[in-house]
């Protein structure tokens, strides 16, 4: 857990110093090939006017996610990726 807050602070600050907010920003995740589990990761980003495109891996086992979506401030963007940590299991945030 503590690696985790080291990483999303250094994130702040990257996310800060490279861009002008509110800004287009994307995720990628990769989850386990589940409609429930893309259904979870779609939902979290439901009504904020996102694109999500998902494509399956080449054995279909996995999918990516791809979000690109408007982000106010890294804040808002560091709280979407530890929401889907907590809801979707199984994800691979990239």
């Amino acid at each position: 857990m503590k690696d985790q807050e080291e990483f999303y602070k250094k994130l702040k600050v990257q996310l800060a110093d490279t861009a002008l907010w509110p800004t287009a920003y994307l995720y990628k995740f990769i989850v386990p090939t589940d409609t429930i589990k893309i259904g979870q990761i779609e939902t979290i980003f439901d009504n904020l006017g996102a694109v999500i495109t998902t494509k399956k891996s080449k054995n279909g086992k996995y999918t990516s996610v791809s979000i690109n979506v408007r982000m106010k401030n890294p804040d808002q963007v560091i709280t979407k990726y530890k929401e889907v940590a907590i809801k979707v299991e199984g994800v691979i945030s990239l």
